[in-house]
């Protein structure tokens, strides 16, 4: 597993900045300009947008953090599982109601008389 390293230069380095227009409410001056910031980080695929704000320095950076954020997540390292034996009398006691189940099914059928 790759370690993504998040500090900001090598984000600026492995992402491609893109400038969308935000859609919503927010005024004349949000429906015109390109304030909205798309981040592509090229190795790993991921996309963060930030079009909260009408700046596009204050968008730009909380896209970066969304982006660094994400490549927290990925870096975790997760423990290995451990697989686990079920004991032998847990094993014989879901057995044994599995029969007294299936003995309680037997006694419902509906007898036919064959002559």
């Amino acid at each position: 597993m790759e370690l993504w390293s998040t500090d900001r230069e090598s984000l600026e380095r492995e992402s491609e900045v893109e400038f969308v227009k935000g859609s919503g409410p927010g005024g004349q001056h949000r429906n015109k300009r390109e304030t909205g910031v798309r981040l592509r980080h090229l190795p790993t695929g991921i996309v963060v947008m930030a079009t909260e704000r009408r700046s596009q320095a204050r968008n730009r950076a909380l896209a970066f953090e969304r982006l660094a954020a994400r490549l927290e997540l990925l870096n975790e390292v997760q423990a290995p599982r451990i697989p686990t034996r079920i004991p032998q009398g847990i094993q014989r006691a879901r057995l044994d109601s599995k029969r007294q189940q299936a003995q309680k099914k037997t006694l419902r059928r509906r007898v036919t008389w064959e002559v």
